[in-house]
Formats: C-alpha cells, sequence, structure tokens
C-alpha cells in the first residue's frame, strides 16, 4: 500500500464534482461532419447522414435549462467543479466560461470538439490538442491542466499531453486515487487521476430503469465507503456530470440531495483535480510510479 496523502485540513476524501460540457460540440452536419450524434436517450441514429433537428434539440436543452439548475446549485452550496470541456462548445455557451472564470472552478480539456481521438494520427492529434487548449484559454482565461478524452484515446496521447505542457490525465478507472503512471515514449511518468463510471450520471442512459432516488443511494454509498477508507488510506471520490442528463428537471434533485448529503460529512474536501493534482504531488513524487499489473505497463 502506497504512502497515505494528506489532503488539506486533515480531510480523509477529497470530492470532485466533474461537469462535463460538451453540448454544441457534437457531431452535426452542420459543423461538416458525416453523420449526427445517436439520440442520447434512445441511442439510435439515423442510417442516412442527415440533420437529427430533434437530438440537437436535446443539446441546446442541456445549455438552455440544464446548466441553469446545475450552476443554481453550485452557487447555493459553494461547491468547486472541474469543468471538463469541449472547447468549441464555451465557444458556443460564453455564460458558462465566464461562470468558470469567474468562480473558484477548473477547466480540463475534453478535446477540441466532443470527437473521438483514437482514430487520429500523431500530427492530427496533436493538432486537436493544441487547438483545444487555445480555444479553451481564449473563452475561460484558464490554461486547462487535465485532459479527458471521449472514451479512448491513441498510444500517443499521455506522451502528447506531457509535451504539451499537461499535468494531468483523467482517462483511467483503475483506482480511488491518484497515481504516476509510465508513459508510452517518454522516460517521464504522468500524473494520472482516475475518472469513474459508475457513480457518473449516464448510467440514467445505460441503465433505463435506473431511478434518482437509486442514483442518489449509489453516490451516497460510494462516498460512505471511501470516506471510512480515508482513515487509512488516501481517497478520491468523482461524480461526473453531464448539462443535458442530471440537468433533467426529474433528476436535478438527487444531485441536490448528494451535495447536501456530502456537505454535512465530516472530512470531505470538496475542491478541484487541479487542487488533488497539486496536493498529491506535493507528497509524492513521480519517481514513484505505480507498478504494472498484468503487464499493463504503458498507456
Amino acid at each position: 500500500m502506497s504512502k497515505k496523502v494528506l489532503w488539506p485540513g486533515d480531510a480523509r476524501l477529497a470530492l470532485s464534482i466533474v461537469v462535463n460540457v460538451e453540448e454544441g460540440s457534437e457531431s452535426t452536419l452542420l459543423d461538416g461532419d458525416r453523420g449526427p450524434e445517436p439520440v442520447d436517450e434512445l441511442g439510435v441514429a439515423p442510417r442516412k447522414p442527415i440533420r437529427a433537428h430533434a437530438n440537437e434539440s436535446n443539446y441546446e436543452y442541456g445549455v438552455r435549462e440544464g446548466w441553469p439548475r446545475i450552476q443554481a446549485l453550485l452557487e447555493r452550496y459553494q461547491v468547486p467543479a472541474t469543468f471538463c470541456a469541449a472547447a468549441v462548445a464555451l465557444e458556443r455557451a460564453p455564460q458558462i466560461a465566464r461562470f468558470i472564470a469567474e468562480g473558484e472552478h477548473e477547466v480540463c480539456s475534453h478535446g477540441y470538439r466532443w470527437q473521438h481521438q483514437f482514430g487520429m494520427d500523431e500530427d492530427t492529434e496533436r493538432k486537436f490538442i493544441r487547438d483545444a487548449i487555445a480555444s479553451i484559454s481564449k473563452t475561460t482565461g484558464q490554461r486547462p491542466r487535465g485532459w479527458l478524452s471521449r472514451y479512448l484515446h491513441t498510444d500517443n496521447t499521455r506522451r502528447l499531453l506531457q509535451e504539451e505542457g499537461f499535468d494531468y490525465h483523467m482517462d483511467d478507472y483503475s483506482a480511488d486515487e491518484p497515481f504516476w503512471a509510465p508513459v508510452q515514449g517518454s522516460d517521464k511518468p504522468m500524473l494520472v487521476l482516475p475518472y469513474a463510471i459508475d457513480s457518473n450520471d449516464m448510467k440514467f442512459w445505460t441503465a433505463p430503469s435506473l431511478t434518482p432516488q437509486a442514483w442518489l443511494d449509489y453516490a451516497c454509498r460510494t462516498l460512505d465507503t471511501l470516506l471510512a477508507e480515508g482513515a487509512e488510506r488516501t481517497r478520491m471520490m468523482s461524480l461526473g456530470l453531464h448539462l443535458r442528463i442530471i440537468g433533467r428537471p426529474g433528476r436535478i434533485g438527487a444531485l441536490e440531495e448528494f451535495l447536501r448529503y456530502a456537505k454535512a460529512q465530516d472530512g470531505v474536501w470538496f475542491t478541484t483535480r487541479a487542487a488533488i493534482a497539486d496536493a498529491f504531488a506535493a507528497e509524492v513524487p513521480p519517481s514513484q510510479v505505480r507498478e504494472p499489473l498484468r503487464g499493463w505497463e504503458h498507456f
């Protein structure tokens, strides 16, 4: 077991609220893409390369209706969040970019657009990363320090992120604590802040029978377990949110109840991923690379 990191204020759990901002950067013929995004709640897509007008409005809903509800809760409970944003989404929703810039929040890059990068060659992926940096830096006044891909990435991604000055990478689900990981093609490790799928609000799509109460119960149980473990081990929790998912009127109450519950617990540090990265790196040097499991040495 690795050394336990002491979070600020002797907190036992670092809680990261991650707000994904993708709306406005999804695939559409309007932006020259070959086809539209699948209809989120149904998982279907047109067989022909046509505009999916109704689904475009679904993404628009996230900005018009979902975002104000999430914003209100972040302000009411004074929660700093990490916004994993596709750069073009912030260009098209400047009110969200201003909120990030004016508060104690962090912006993490979710790509230039909400696109799959796993099929990109090295030059294309590097440009994709650089375009995201330039755009997000302009809209928020912050240079993103972290990166989250759309599901998958390439063998070059971490090395490219290093070379472009990123401090941490999120595309990992292997732990409930940060760690230093080896990087293919580099002699320097990279700090990984693992994300979480099980507590993500995308479960409302992948498990249609999931109720807001069930999601809330699961999130609270996750917090309880990690908080208890935090007495002996380094623990962090990720709660991934999306404007067009948790921002629905039948779901937003579950998020408020979770925030209220978490705020009532002793030892919970509500923070950004950048702050988690800084706190971890201050106590655990890059030389302490996590041992690979079953030959998974590089990503």
